[in-house]
């Protein structure tokens, strides 16, 4: 299926997204038309993001967004005012948090109906659109590692969002935990550099009811038994390819079953914040000794990444 997208704007950095996915030249003055082809399970109609549609009693993204008023806030931008998110559609109050951004255009358009691009600026492409429960749901790229994940979680914090669940992906620590098997991280050790210039403790905490409720949908939509849904001790790090081979040996002793790289630095912004932040991630990698590493491949990681999102999607219906 191809799905057609009207970008405005041409700038460098939508002409180099254009030219990755397929560009079919100018389809008007100041604008690229994007010929995305789009497998399987697209909802979603075409989006001209030259006008943006926004929700009905929803407040135009070019409008300043009042910040609300929760306790323990601490200080940051002024309400509306972002540096690296430049939304150009309507925000939900709660939001998923893909690393990838084509996981979150994968994500948008398995699970929203009618998305529009919320933000593309430096590449971390977001979407919102109406969820299964009829409410609006934004899902925002971080983009990799801590200090990108903390960015953008503070500035969509400061646009409105309440809640967050981070959908990733994990490397197994527990020889137990098989390729898509399913992590609801009930915490996390801070082995970030993020983490620690937040100053977050050892361990930094999902919101424990949020959490609670994605185990239980993680159960609910693993039924079949294919694949496990397991909660325990995460650990993030600041590495993807980590030299030290004690190091993986050292945090499961601590009681960490996988490791990553963003969840420890979301909470502690969640908790910063005081709103609800959690995590659920998918294993794509398995270790069977110190330098062999076994990878999920592409069918099996997007069907792992659907199904997180439905879960993810129904613990924030849930909990309101």
């Amino acid at each position: 299926m191809i799905q057609r997208r009207t970008v405005a704007a041409d700038t460098p950095a939508r002409v180099a997204t254009s030219a990755r996915v397929g560009c079919s030249g100018a389809d008007s003055a100041g604008s690229l038309v994007v010929d995305a082809a789009i497998s399987g399970s697209l909802k979603s109609q075409g989006v001209n993001h030259s006008e943006p549609i926004h929700a009905p009693h929803e407040r135009p993204a070019s409008q300043p967004l009042h910040e609300p008023s929760r306790p323990g806030r601490k200080p940051g931008l002024s309400a509306g005012k972002t540096v690296h998110l430049r939304p150009t559609a309507a925000l939900a109050g709660r939001a998923l948090l893909p690393g990838d951004p084509g996981r979150a255009l994968a994500l948008a358009q398995f699970l929203l109906e009618q998305p529009l691009m919320f933000n593309h600026h430096r590449g971390l492409w977001g979407y919102t659109g109406r969820a299964a429960d009829g409410e609006l749901l934004t899902v925002q790229s971080t983009g990799m590692g801590g200090p990108s994940a903390a960015i953008v979680l503070h500035e969509l914090v400061t646009l409105g969002v309440t809640r967050a669940i981070r959908v990733g992906t994990c490397g197994a620590l527990d020889r137990a935990l098989a390729l898509g098997d399913l992590i609801v991280a009930r915490e996390a050790i801070a082995a970030d550099g993020t983490s620690a210039a937040l100053g977050a403790g050892a361990l930094t905490r999902a919101d424990p009811a949020l959490a609670g409720t994605l185990a239980e949908q993680g159960e609910r939509h693993l039924l079949s038994g294919e694949r496990a849904c397991r909660v325990g001790r995460i650990v993030s790090t600041d590495l993807f390819y980590e030299s030290d081979a004690d190091r993986n040996a050292s945090w499961s002793a601590e009681g960490a079953i996988a490791v990553e790289m963003e969840a420890s630095a979301l909470f502690a912004v969640g908790a910063a914040f005081d709103i609800q932040v959690a995590c659920v991630l998918a294993v794509s990698d398995t270790f069977d000794g110190p330098d062999v590493r076994t990878r999920i491949d592409d069918d099996a990681l997007v069907t792992a990444a659907e199904t997180m999102g439905m879960v993810a999607a129904s613990a924030l219906a849930i909990v309101g």
